[in-house]
């Protein structure tokens, strides 16, 4: 027969449980889908596309993005300024809680520099998006034609 104080803990046990799970949630509520880079694409430069949701009820942001396949990976705009074409690097892309951004060509993308070696048509880029709250989403690009 459990006792009441042994039942005390037990429920106490797992509502820190709970409290531990709701708290590890934000990573799984941001997500990388539809991930692309253009073929062909140099090894030396490639541009990154998708959406990245923010499912979470919190706000947060991609504070940098990482790939084995690249040495330096971020995220640029691109802005077309008196007729001009611009590109320039964001330090914090924010994710409003319930939206997303959408990551395309001549506008927000991501910036792939110093590949390993020749990208292949199909092959698929593994990236990491690092949070604002320390977390990781990892996700895939999938090399292909626009």
């Amino acid at each position: 027969m459990i006792t009441k104080p042994f039942a005390c803990v037990l429920l106490g046990m797992a509502g820190f449980a709970a409290s531990a799970l709701a708290q590890a949630a934000p990573s799984s509520c941001v997500r990388l889908d539809g991930g692309w880079i253009r073929f062909p694409a140099m090894a030396h430069m490639a541009g990154g596309f998708g959406r990245i949701d923010n499912t979470c009820k919190a706000d947060v942001a991609v504070t940098a993005v990482r790939s084995p396949a690249f040495k330096d990976v971020s995220v640029h705009e691109t802005t077309l300024v008196d007729g001009v074409s611009r590109m320039r690097a964001i330090e914090r892309l924010p994710l409003a809680a319930g939206k997303g951004v959408e990551l395309k060509p001549g506008g927000l993308h991501l910036m792939l520099m110093d590949g390993s070696g020749p990208l292949r048509e199909g092959q698929r880029v593994p990236v990491s998006l690092v949070l604002s709250d320390g977390t990781e989403v990892h996700g895939e690009l999938v090399v292909r034609r626009p």
